[in-house]
This record gives C-alpha cells, structure tokens and sequence, in this order.
C-alpha cells in the first residue's frame, strides 16, 4: 500500500483568477515519470474555484472523466450540447472518445470544491457520452466499463468498518473526515493505492466520506 499524502499533491491553477489546483499525478508542468498513473487512474485534481471562476472551453480525448463536487455547484457545458449543475452526492461522468470541448465553471455565490478523476480508456475512438447520476447511493457502484473501473462511494459514521474491493488496483480516496486503513490513518485529502488488494477493511476515525476505485489489471 503506498499512500499520499494531501500535502503532497502538486499545486497549480491560477489563484489570481480565482483557481487553485491540486494534482495526485504527473500533470501538466509538473512531470513525474514515476508517478504517471495507477491501473487506469492518469488524474485524480482537487480543483478550487472562487465564485465566477472557472475552467474556459477546452478539448478531451480519448479519457473517461468522473467528477465528485465536495462542495458548492458546478456548472458544465460541452459540445454535444449538454448544460447541467453538479452538486454534492452528484457523479459525472464524461466520456470524451473521439473529442469532446467543454467548460466548468462556478456561477454560484460559494466556493466551488471538487474532485476529478481522469481514467485512460481500454480502446481509444468512440463516440463521446456524458452521464450525471444524482444522488448516488453508498450500496450502488457506478461502473465505467470502457476503463475497467468501479468507482464506490462510502459516507461512514464514527467507528464503522467498510471493506475494500479485492481487486488488483484500488485506489482509496478520503474527502472528508479521517479513516484507518491497514494501520494508516487517512485524513481529507489523502490517498492510499493498494496493488492487490484482499480482505481490507477501512474503519472510520471520525464520520467520513470516501471514494473507492476499483480497477482490473
């Protein structure tokens, strides 16, 4: 198990104009040979956006998107025509294929904190697809089979135990909160890739909110 932490990550954005970057990988101008990706994981950014921030128009290939707002509302628009406001309990999932364009912003009157994972696809091409699912339930797995990838969701009260995926790549992300995992304790922000997992338990510290990827070889 190898865990990082939020500390750790890389920083970038533009804070002059209201966004603050945290990157878990290689990204962008901070390149990291060895830290490129983990089973289908290439980006896991934390990104902070004052209200009226935001991300212009930019292009994606050839990559699933999953986004998780921690707090706030996000506003996405892209090219194949879709506008929707993603908020907290919210997934999104973009499957940019062949070439998508889009834009995230902050329209409201908070700060806008979320999550972003990018996932390297089996088989590149396709045609592009975007997903929200509101409300995701802990008990329901949403699944991104063009990636062999499993993304679950854990919200734990204080002392409760969840177990983790045995599978050959999991990666454990805390959002909130602080968890014990195989004699570590995680806090928000920090992140734990196990390689071969098997009869893992992750127990809560205080109430906590965590992400689970669980990734084929």
């Amino acid at each position: 198990m190898d865990v990082r932490r939020a500390g750790e990550r890389y920083r970038g954005g533009d804070p002059e104009h209201g966004t603050d970057s945290r990157h878990a990988f290689s990204f962008g101008p901070h390149y990291d040979p060895d830290n490129l990706r983990f089973g289908a994981l290439i980006a896991c950014n934390e990104e902070r956006l004052a209200p009226g921030a935001g991300f212009g128009e930019h292009p994606h290939s050839h990559t699933e998107i999953v986004t998780w707002v921690i707090e706030g509302e996000l506003t996405h628009r892209d090219s194949t025509g879709h506008r929707t406001t993603v908020r907290p309990g919210d997934v999104q999932h973009l499957s940019a294929a062949s070439g998508v364009r889009h834009t995230e912003r902050n329209d409201g009157a908070v700060p806008l904190v979320f999550l972003q994972m990018w996932l390297a696809p089996r088989e590149a091409g396709g045609e592009p697809a975007y997903r929200t699912v509101t409300g995701i339930a802990d008990p329901t797995p949403y699944a991104v089979p063009a990636a062999g990838a499993m993304l679950h969701v854990r919200r734990l009260a204080p002392g409760e135990r969840t177990a983790v995926p045995d599978a050959a790549f999991v990666y454990v992300h805390v959002v909130r909160g602080a968890v014990r995992l195989d004699g570590e304790e995680l806090g928000a922000g920090d992140a734990a890739r196990v390689t071969d997992a098997a009869d893992l338990e992750a127990v809560a510290v205080t109430a906590a909110e965590l992400l689970l990827w669980e990734m084929a070889p």
